[in-house]
């Protein structure tokens, strides 16, 4: 079973990366996304888990994107396994003060059922240093088991929470009540990890706003397909291809805190996605089908 103890393995590689080759692989994952219908990525950084490495990714990944997350408190790295608050000072102090020029958002691994992970008290930490040098909140949160991330995460105004596999009643209750939290549901991770899905059907019934991503990283989903995340919705999550289309498009703005994105309007910008297809339904029908381009003016 995924306890998060897989990503040493890309913290590894990522640190023993020059920046061309860190570049050219970033390039070529934003075309490959773009190819399948993507107009707006957000990327975070957490595969670095050192000033420099951490800072690094920052500076390469807003070279493609303004939406890029500071995620230094993604799990304690192997050389501080045995001194967690160091590493958690590390985190809030000097890493978050290289970090921050480069970011728009701060994020944290909230997990108490991983030992690599965060727990409740030391993500608010984390998130109430990231607010206080101007960046904006999200958690990763209740992807594991239960735990404290979605009610952390409505406590600080976070715009998302992702993942949300494992919410008692008390959690969807607060994300209903909150309107600006996003629940951002990623069936690429449970589809890679066989792992359950989250119950779509009961946070939309809840009245809860939700998004779609791929979350495409090394270890539980290496998937840039929008498309292939539309279809698990509509397949796993008891979503309707309508109610999957929203979520990954005026749901994932939403979770971005964007209004210029994510739908089409007069006067807007040509942040467009062409099918080649009769219907957007298609999106669920014909999985694994490349009939998506993203198309920007």
């Amino acid at each position: 079973p995924y306890d998060g103890g897989g990503i040493a393995t890309t913290v590894a590689a990522t640190r023993g990366a020059d920046e061309d080759s860190l570049r050219a692989l970033l390039r070529a994952r934003v075309a490959e996304t773009r190819s399948q219908g993507s107009t707006t990525l957000e990327i975070k950084s957490g595969y670095g888990l050192d000033v420099a490495t951490e800072a690094r990714m920052l500076r390469l990944a807003s070279e493609v994107t303004s939406e890029t997350t500071y995620l230094g408190a993604h799990v304690v790295p192997a050389e501080f396994r045995d001194r967690r608050a160091d590493y958690l000072a590390l985190v809030c102090g000097e890493m978050l003060a290289a970090c921050a020029p480069h970011a728009r958002w701060i994020d944290v691994f909230c997990e108490p059922a991983s030992a690599h992970a965060f727990d409740g008290d030391e993500a608010r930490t984390v998130l109430l240093a990231g607010i206080a040098a101007g960046l904006l909140p999200r958690v990763h949160g209740n992807q594991l088991g239960p735990g404290p991330g979605v009610q952390l995460a409505v406590e600080l105004g976070a715009a998302s929470v992702d993942h949300c596999t494992y919410l008692s009643a008390t959690d969807v209750e607060a994300l209903a009540s909150a309107p600006d939290t996003v629940a951002t549901l990623l069936p690429g991770v449970e589809f890679s990890t066989r792992s359950p899905y989250p119950d779509a059907r009961r946070l939309i019934d809840a009245g809860v706003s939700l998004a779609i991503a791929t979350d495409c990283n090394p270890g539980t989903c290496n998937s840039s397909s929008m498309p292939l995340m539309i279809a698990l919705a509509v397949r796993e999550m008891r979503m309707t291809p309508a109610e999957a289309l929203y979520a990954a498009t005026v749901g994932s703005a939403k979770s971005l805190r964007r209004n210029d994105i994510g739908r089409i309007s007069v006067g807007g910008p040509a942040d467009l996605t062409l099918l080649d297809a009769p219907s957007y339904l298609h999106l669920a029908y014909r999985p694994g089908v490349p009939i998506a381009r993203a198309l920007q003016v």
